[in-house]
């Protein structure tokens, strides 16, 4: 799906959430190979599970026409600094949730980008009658975890031993979840 252009100021940095279009393709390519880099708390190796411009146009068109999916960029002056994703499950008895996915270049950390970047999402979401949003996040992100339970996510469970990072250590994922419609 695709949404209206949202503007936020923050510490003096302006910057545009909006939808991803078929231009941002190679640019998200470079995007998330740099992020991958830049921090050991995604899931990826820098080039590991590469999607180049084309796999990106793909995602972009499927995200674009598919109610259950939506790809958000932020952009700064025309430089993409930042990406989430909501994708949803083909399969009816998992249409009622999504899992969201973000990434933000390191040198803009602290701005409100992610947050923001969540808070379209949910709101996304709740709009369409999506009931759950899932995410995962590594045990040693006490910052995510904290603005996640501030947006209204809890723990659901814990996957233990589940990444080996740098330093040759396991570390565990914790599984979240929102709901949107208890019943």
């Amino acid at each position: 799906m695709l949404i209206d252009n949202k503007e936020f100021t923050s510490k003096g940095l302006h910057y545009t959430i909006r939808s991803a279009v078929l231009k941002d393709a190679d640019s998200l390519s470079h995007l998330r190979l740099q992020i991958d880099g830049e921090t050991e708390k995604l899931d990826r190796e820098p080039g590991e599970a590469f999607i180049d411009r084309e796999g990106f146009e793909q995602l972009i068109i499927i995200d674009s026409e598919n109610e259950r999916n939506i790809f958000l960029v932020v952009e700064i002056g025309d430089k993409l600094v930042a990406f989430s994703r909501c994708e949803g499950n083909p399969l009816k008895r998992f249409s009622h949730k999504v899992e969201f996915g973000v990434g933000v270049l390191k040198e803009f950390w602290g701005y409100g980008i992610g947050k923001n970047l969540l808070k379209e999402s949910i709101k996304w979401a709740d709009e369409n009658n999506l009931s759950k949003m899932t995410l995962q996040v590594l045990e040693t992100n006490d910052k995510a975890v904290k603005l996640y339970e501030s947006l209204g996510f809890e723990v659901e469970g814990v996957l233990k031993r589940d990444k080996i990072l740098s330093d040759g250590n396991y570390y565990n994922t914790i599984v979240m979840g929102r709901f949107m419609n208890k019943k």
